[in-house]
């Protein structure tokens, strides 16, 4: 088993650009939530997590040219620039180097508002090309052409960006590549809001991870990557590792196309095979960073596969998207660093608005900020519909 090293991470989300920022809010129990500002849309009543920046800001930040890029690719761009300048990739090149970007939007945001456009003409035609989640990836890299060996995109909904982690683990492992770039990206668009306004699961305030009253989830958008690379290759390039990739899953239950197994059986196989694959005992996760939607289904399914897992010594759990809302197919990535974070400065994210316990289950989520929590092992969870779940776990690096 070849140890692999995370070396560096980006991150954008509405609680703003770059890990400092995102840290701060985490520690000050400060939620960017609100009412909807840049998407377009009939249906606004419905609180988001929203960047805070417009299309044409972020491509102003990038300096790209105005309108050529859709705003899943300028999100992405934003979080990849950070994870480069950490890893220093751009000074000491791994020999070979992946990209791997998680998305289901993808250039939505611009197609669907041309649509009619497509049908009736020639007009704004370039969006098409844009429009698909390959397309997405190629905008994210184009400043850096020539940099990667391989480049490739998963969509697999809300795990998307977990398995974009997990393949580019895999690639380093059978020794196709020694570093891999692997995360996602994914802004709001009129599609994904009514997508799951459909399904009815859009809490009209503010979600409630875990709480027995929970009313749905609330959508958000971001993007994050982080730098993982094979032991050899951070040797070669003489940089200094922020933790270690220990053990990951990727589970299918395919209960349901969107809701899971009322036993959580395949969020139970993935955080047991992840656990499994580290080989640490489950005695030694200190810190759950759970999905944690705030739906019905989710939540209790999620908690009964945490006390499957973990019986009567459940570790501290919480989820994040009380703070940022569901990043969707960027979650993943998002979460990833998020935990790095927890485990980097020893603290566990609380888990905001909860009030009552889910009778079902036998615990609560972390509410409380636990500042100086000696965090050695950290799992971070994401799942996605079909049951496509998805684990993977974070490692303080044993220096003895």
């Amino acid at each position: 088993m070849r140890n692999i090293f995370v070396t560096g991470m980006g991150i954008i989300t509405s609680l703003g650009i770059g890990k400092d920022r995102t840290l701060q809010a985490l520690q000050q129990k400060k939620s960017s939530i609100g009412a909807m500002k840049y998407l377009q849309t009939t249906h606004n009543n419905f609180p988001v997590g929203e960047v805070q920046l417009s299309t044409d800001e972020m491509g102003d930040f990038l300096n790209v040219p105005d309108g050529t890029y859709t705003r899943t690719a300028l999100l992405g761009r934003i979080a990849l620039k950070e994870a480069l300048q950490e890893s220093e990739i751009n000074e000491k090149r791994p020999k070979r180097l992946a990209l791997i970007s998680g998305t289901t939007v993808g250039g939505m945001d611009k197609s669907e508002i041309f649509y009619n456009d497509f049908l009736s003409g020639d007009k704004h035609t370039e969006y098409i090309e844009t429009h698909d989640c390959g397309a997405t990836t190629d905008l994210i890299s184009k400043e850096y052409q020539g940099k990667f060996d391989v480049i490739t995109t998963i969509s697999t909904a809300c795990s998307s960006a977990a398995n974009a982690v997990i393949l580019g683990a895999n690639l380093i492992k059978t020794g196709r590549v020694d570093a891999a770039i692997v995360g996602g990206s994914e802004c709001l668009s009129k599609f994904h809001l009514n997508g799951f306004k459909t399904l009815m699961i859009l809490d009209s305030e503010h979600n409630k991870p875990f709480d027995r009253n929970r009313n749905g989830l609330n959508l958000g958008e971001g993007a994050a990557f982080i730098v993982i690379e094979s032991e050899e290759s951070v040797n070669e390039r003489n940089v200094n590792p922020i933790c270690k990739l220990s053990g990951y899953a990727n589970t299918c239950d395919a209960f349901h196309q969107t809701a899971t197994s009322p036993n959580g059986e395949g969020a139970f196989l993935a955080m047991e095979k992840a656990i499994q694959e580290s080989g640490l005992k489950k005695s030694d996760i200190d810190y759950i960073n759970a999905h944690g939607t705030g739906t019905d289904n989710n939540d209790l399914t999620e908690g009964i596969a945490i006390m499957r897992v973990f019986g009567d010594k459940i570790p501290p759990v919480s989820s994040i998207k009380s703070f940022t809302g569901h990043t969707t197919s960027a979650a993943g990535s998002v979460e990833s660093v998020i935990s790095i974070l927890a485990l980097k400065h020893n603290f566990i994210p609380v888990n905001l608005n909860f009030t009552e316990q889910i009778e079902e289950l036998s615990f609560k989520p972390a509410t409380e900020m636990i500042p100086n929590k000696d965090l050695k092992h950290v799992i971070t969870n994401s799942f996605g519909f079909g049951g496509n779940d998805s684990s993977c776990i974070f490692s303080q690096i044993d220096l003895s």
